[in-house]
């Protein structure tokens, strides 16, 4: 199958919401997903033969302060590990301005630690007390 990268557009955000499982419990990030499609901050994987349906999507902003950040990367239950995660945050690197991207996960996110230490990011730091029991971890990759 071949993939491909767009801007997510506002006729995405259904489409986000059903893929996103917090979206389903979770009025903020439901709000977050549609600010950052009208803020042109969000990215859409899809297969070639149907932009229409998005199976994946990044967001990628100035939020960590005032430096490049990827607050999410979601991928459809039924397609993880195939690669689409990979794809998203290579896309959103390589149009970018940035020179670093940070971003973090927590410490039991292991497939996307193992995400992005593939990708080349590095450890840059913890934060305690976000999630009881699970510290987030914050990682950087240097573009330039």
């Amino acid at each position: 199958m071949s993939r491909q990268v767009r801007r997510a557009i506002l006729g995405d955000i259904e489409s986000l919401l059903q893929i996103d499982p917090v979206a389903g419990r979770d009025d903020s990030r439901r709000k977050y997903i549609a600010r950052a499609v009208r803020a042109g901050e969000c990215w859409v994987v899809y297969e070639k033969n149907d932009p229409g349906g998005p199976i994946g999507y990044g967001c990628l902003d100035r939020s960590f302060f005032g430096e490049w950040f990827i607050p999410l990367v979601v991928v459809s239950s039924e397609i993880r590990r195939s690669g689409a995660g990979r794809q998203i945050v290579s896309y959103m690197e390589r149009h970018s301005s940035a020179e670093k991207i940070f971003t973090s996960t927590n410490v039991s996110n292991l497939p996307m630690r193992r995400l992005l230490e593939g990708l080349g990011y590095q450890h840059s730091g913890r934060v305690e007390n976000l999630d009881p029991g699970d510290p987030e971890l914050v990682f950087v990759k240097f573009l330039s």
